[in-house]
């Protein structure tokens, strides 16, 4: 038998009225729906009137999503129609699914989503931060090398970052982030589309000193800033000039290492290789008088 597939739905952050007919229909009619936790499913598929049978719903999670995607792929190949959940938002996206998905696409099967809601796309919206480029960084590690290593990536990103991370441990980590990378524009975003949905816009010191003093409830999205690139110094330029042209470049090719190195334009680092090129050859033509040539 053919025609099966594994179908993403994304399903309500919050307010259950985002869940769309299409994905309504998917879980509604779909033979097998893989959820993350059984009973939160069980009680949105009641809440919107679809069928909540306990033989259709199977438990796939982060801790059990290896062992048992053998026999979701085995469901598909026989021809069934698996949804997959998570217990809010966008499956795969800081939610289970990718290792089934992985797995279902290297093995020739379908796989096809219902978008909708995503907690992490919403931030990011609302936040006024640059939406051009971002990256989604997702819960931040509590502790140790992986954590270290994200605040050094974000000390010098150039995209906008998306963090998760659980209500209790918020204000610390705006407070290590403000330490860690000084002051950038941040939006902490909580208990979206629900009904004391906020979004605070504001800088990292005062995000921090803002949720130091109060009580935090409910899931929480940050949104940051890139980070901020400062003009070089003109002694830097020049220093980095004057190391390429001792090195053997021409002023041309030094003005290019530099403009890629010190990210100036490069005109502004030909300039300044043209100037070193003639006060040099000035101090090494007789009587030592300059001359641009």
């Amino acid at each position: 038998m053919t025609g099966g597939s594994v179908v993403l739905v994304a399903t309500p952050i919050g307010n259950l009225g985002d869940l769309s007919p299409r994905a309504r229909d998917v879980l509604g009619s779909a033979d097998v729906v893989c959820c993350e936790d059984t009973r939160r499913t069980r009680a949105l598929l009641v809440a919107c009137g679809l069928p909540s049978n306990p033989s259709r719903l199977v438990s796939l999670h982060g801790h059990n999503e290896a062992s048992r995607v053998p026999e979701v792929l085995d469901w598909v190949r026989r021809g069934k129609t698996v949804a997959v959940v998570s217990d809010a938002g966008t499956p795969t996206v800081s939610d289970p699914g990718r290792r089934l998905v992985s797995a279902a696409a290297a093995a020739g099967l379908a796989v096809t989503a219902v978008p909708g809601p995503s907690a992490v796309l919403m931030a990011l919206s609302v936040s006024g931060l640059d939406t051009e480029r971002f990256c989604v960084e997702g819960f931040v590690a509590r502790r140790g090398p992986e954590r270290r290593r994200l605040f050094e990536r974000l000390a010098s990103a150039q995209s906008t970052a998306v963090l998760l991370e659980a209500p209790g441990r918020v204000a610390g980590l705006l407070a290590e982030l403000h330490g860690a990378l000084g002051d950038r524009p941040v939006a902490v975003c909580r208990e979206l589309t629900k009904l004391h949905e906020e979004v605070w816009r504001g800088s990292l010191g005062e995000a921090a000193e803002e949720f130091t003093a109060r009580e935090i409830l409910g899931e929480v999205v940050i949104v940051l800033g890139k980070a901020i690139r400062r003009e070089p110094a003109d002694d830097d330029v020049r220093a980095a000039v004057r190391a390429r042209l001792e090195a053997g470049d021409t002023p041309r090719t030094a003005a290019q290492s530099v403009a890629d190195e010190l990210g100036v334009p490069r005109r502004r680092a030909y300039r300044e290789a043209l100037d070193q090129r003639d006060a040099d050859s000035g101090r090494s033509a007789p009587g030592g008088s300059p001359g641009r040539r």
